[in-house]
């Protein structure tokens, strides 16, 4: 079912189109820019994220009887102003920068041309959704830059600003440079490409390290990532994912395709897991880092 998100803006804003709309100024034409004054932590530049799912909204722009109901709760609205309300759409015209460039501060990414209420009253929606997917693509961009060629996965819903946050950030950090997420439902909605390991749980669920790596193994043997860290990472996990791969070698049923490392110290773990695996025959066994 698809959300109507056109009360998901602030009271002033509706007070004020009442107001335009009482004192006859619900046609006069308004021009609304967004833009934003200081790039975040001195970045240099920021991605421009966000558009698809304001152009959504913009055009399912209309109250709900329900929602003229809520309104006339409050006692703020006159029968004419809830009746203006009800017949309200977007009729304007929408001039933005396409999903994934590169801005900067002080000039537009979105101008609003439109009739004064009409612009108004997408205000809130508009920097909800571009402040929060701007951010977010502007950060994996920054992560990716870092990772050079190495690909970046994003696994964040888990930390996201609620299911919505989560869906949306997942979108954003893929406009941003990410390759894959973790997030299924991202998957699904937008076609980004979905990738997953095992959580410490898997690992804690059996009598030992090398029990929980073997059976991951000989369940998903075309996927074999192993979690490496849950007890000794250098003098366990490691060498147990070692000995798993080699098993999966002999009996030639698969390899190992990486391995993941989510807490301690990453460089140090990934450079020490590196030679480990590299003296072992596994050179193409990625390192994935998380935490």
């Amino acid at each position: 079912m698809k959300l109507n998100m056109t009360l998901l803006t602030d009271l002033y804003q509706l007070t004020m189109v009442g107001g335009y709309y009482l004192l006859g100024k619900s046609r006069e034409k308004a021009n609304f820019d967004y833009f934003f004054r200081k790039v975040p932590e001195d970045g240099g530049f920021c991605v421009a994220a966000g558009l698809e799912q304001l152009i959504d909204c913009i055009q399912d722009l209309h109250f709900e009887p329900e929602d003229l109901d809520f309104l006339r709760s409050l006692g703020l609205f006159p029968p004419e102003v809830l009746r203006f309300f009800q017949d309200l759409r977007f009729t304007g015209d929408l001039y933005a920068v396409p999903e994934g460039t590169l801005v900067f501060p002080q000039e537009p990414l979105v101008r609003v041309t439109a009739p004064l209420p009409e612009a108004q009253i997408i205000e809130t929606a508009l920097l909800n959704i571009l402040n929060f997917q701007t951010l977010i693509a502007t950060k994996a961009a920054r992560v990716c830059i870092v990772a050079g060629e190495d690909p970046v996965i994003e696994f964040g819903v888990r930390r996201a600003q609620g299911p919505d946050g989560g869906l949306s950030a997942s979108r954003a950090a893929f406009i941003g440079g990410a390759r894959a997420t973790s997030n299924l439902m991202a998957g699904k909605v937008y076609g980004i490409p979905v990738r997953g390991t095992v959580a410490h749980s898997w690992i804690e669920s059996f009598s030992s390290e090398m029990e929980s790596f073997q059976s991951y193994a000989r369940v998903y043997p075309k996927n074999v990532l192993l979690l490496v860290d849950t007890y000794d990472t250098l003098r366990s996990g490691v060498p147990n994912a070692i000995k798993v791969g080699k098993e999966l070698r002999a009996r030639k049923a698969g390899d190992l395709l990486g391995i993941r490392l989510d807490s301690g110290d990453l460089t140090f773990l990934s450079r020490e897991a590196r030679k480990l695996l590299d003296e072992a025959g596994f050179e193409r066994t990625h390192i994935l880092g998380s935490s």
